[in-house]
C-alpha cells in the first residue's frame, strides 16, 4: 500500500465524496422526472387488419408497423374480442361481451331488450339490442365517479349535420343510422363511437356533449396539462382508420390511409405536456379482418355472452390477432411481448391506472394486463 502525504490523502476523499454526491444527485433528479405511473391516457382504434399483414416486414403502414414500435413496445399476440366493428369498441369501454346486434354493428339504432332484470355474475347484461339500459355501467361513469376527465374525440362528428350533429348526435331510438352513408365530407361512423350505445351516458344531454366531441377539438386539448383529459379516445372516420379502401372521396383508404393518420397525430400526442409528463398511447385494431380471411381467433380465456346464439366471433371464440402498440416515456424504446391481451386486458389495465372497478368482463379471473413485460425496462 502507497502511503501519501496527509493533503493528498484528503483531497483524494473530498473528490470521492464530491463524484458520489454527484451521483446520487443525478440519480435523484431522474428519478423525480421519471413519471411514477401513468396519468394520461390515449387510445386510437384503427379498423379490420390483422397483425400478419400490419407488422409485416412489406407493410402498408410502415410508420405504425416499423417506425413506432422502435419507439415503444410492439404486442405481438394482441387480440380483438368479435366481429364485426361495434362489439369491440363497446368491450374496450365496457367490458360487454358481444350480442347478436352489436355483432352486425347495429344498422339501427334499436333499444337493448334485457333477458333479465340484473346484471349476471360476470356484469353482463343478458339480452339483446343496441342501447344498454341505465343498469350498465361504462368507462366514463368510473373516471368522473373518480374525479377524472375523458373525452371520446370523433373524426368528422357533425361536419354533415343532416346525418349527426357534433353536440350529443346520436340516430334516433328504432330508427335507421344515418352515419352508414358516407360523403366526402364527412365519413363519421356511430358504429366506431361506443359511448352512444349506453343510456346511462345520452341520456344526460350535457354530459354527452362535454364528453364526446369532434377530433378537431384534440389539438387544442393537448396543448396543457389542464386542458388534456385523463384518458382519451380517439376514433378516426371511415377512411383514416383504414376501414375503407378505396373511400368516398377518392383517398386510398386502407392501411396507407390510417399511417398518414397516424403520422399527422401521433407526433402531436407525443410533443404535448401532458403526454411528456406521463403519458401513454396504445393503438390497436378493432378486429382482424380482410385477405386472407377472417380471424375469429381469441386469447385470454375469453367467453362469450350467456345465452347468445353466435360465437363472438361467429365462426370462432374472438376477434382475432391483431397486435399493438404501446408507446410512454415508462416504456423502454424497441420492447417487444408476447403476452397475449385483448380489449378486456387493455380496459382492466385503464381501470388499474385510475383506481376504478372492473366492468363486465375485465373483472375476469385470471384475466392479464400489462405488466413489467411493457413497462418493466425503464
Amino acid at each position: 500500500m502507497t502511503n501519501r502525504p496527509l493533503p493528498v490523502r484528503a483531497a483524494i476523499a473530498c473528490a470521492s465524496l464530491l463524484v458520489l454526491a454527484l451521483s446520487a444527485a443525478t440519480t435523484a433528479r431522474t428519478a423525480s422526472s421519471a413519471p411514477a405511473k401513468p396519468g394520461h391516457i390515449f387510445i386510437i382504434v384503427l379498423e379490420n387488419e390483422s397483425y400478419a399483414r400490419t407488422f409485416a416486414s412489406n407493410s402498408p403502414a410502415p410508420y405504425l408497423a416499423h417506425e413506432l414500435p422502435l419507439k415503444g413496445a410492439l404486442l405481438r399476440n394482441y387480440y380483438g374480442i368479435g366481429h364485426n366493428s361495434l362489439d369491440n369498441y363497446i368491450a374496450l369501454v365496457s367490458g360487454q361481451a358481444p350480442n347478436v346486434a352489436t355483432q352486425r354493428d347495429c344498422r339501427k339504432f334499436t333499444e337493448f331488450e334485457l333477458a333479465q332484470p340484473a346484471l349476471d355474475a360476470n356484469g353482463q347484461a343478458i339480452g339483446s339490442g343496441c342501447v344498454y339500459p341505465a343498469i350498465v355501467p361504462m368507462l366514463g361513469d368510473q373516471l368522473e365517479a373518480a374525479g377524472k376527465s375523458w373525452r371520446g374525440y370523433m373524426q368528422d362528428l357533425g361536419n354533415d349535420k343532416s346525418k349527426a350533429v357534433e353536440e350529443c348526435g346520436h340516430p334516433p331510438l328504432g330508427a335507421d343510422d344515418p352515419t352508414l352513408n358516407r360523403t366526402p365530407a364527412d365519413q363519421y361512423a356511430t358504429k366506431h363511437n361506443p359511448f352512444y350505445y349506453f343510456h346511462r351516458f345520452i341520456d344526460d344531454h350535457e354530459r354527452c356533449v362535454q364528453h364526446v366531441v369532434n377530433l378537431n377539438r384534440l389539438d387544442g386539448d393537448l396543448k396543457s396539462v389542464a386542458t388534456t383529459p385523463d384518458y382519451s379516445f380517439i376514433t378516426p372516420n371511415l377512411c383514416d382508420d383504414g376501414h375503407d379502401s378505396p373511400c368516398v372521396d377518392h383517398a386510398p383508404g386502407g392501411l396507407v390511409q390510417a399511417d398518414g393518420f397516424l403520422r399527422k397525430w401521433v407526433p402531436q400526442i407525443m410533443d404535448s405536456p401532458a403526454y411528456k409528463a406521463d403519458g401513454v398511447l396504445i393503438i390497436t385494431f378493432d378486429e382482424a379482418s380482410g385477405p386472407p380471411g377472417q380471424d375469429s381467433s381469441a386469447c385470454c380465456g375469453e367467453k362469450g355472452l350467456p345465452g347468445s346464439s353466435t360465437l363472438p366471433g361467429g365462426s370462432g371464440p374472438g376477434g382475432g390477432r391483431v397486435g399493438a402498440v404501446v408507446l410512454s416515456p415508462l416504456v423502454k424504446p424497441n420492447t417487444v411481448s408476447d403476452v397475449p391481451y385483448n380489449h378486456y386486458s387493455t380496459l382492466r389495465w385503464v381501470e388499474d391506472q385510475f383506481g376504478v372497478s372492473h366492468l363486465g368482463y375485465a373483472a375476469a379471473d385470471g384475466l392479464v394486463t400489462f405488466g413489467t413485460d411493457v413497462f418493466g425496462g425503464k
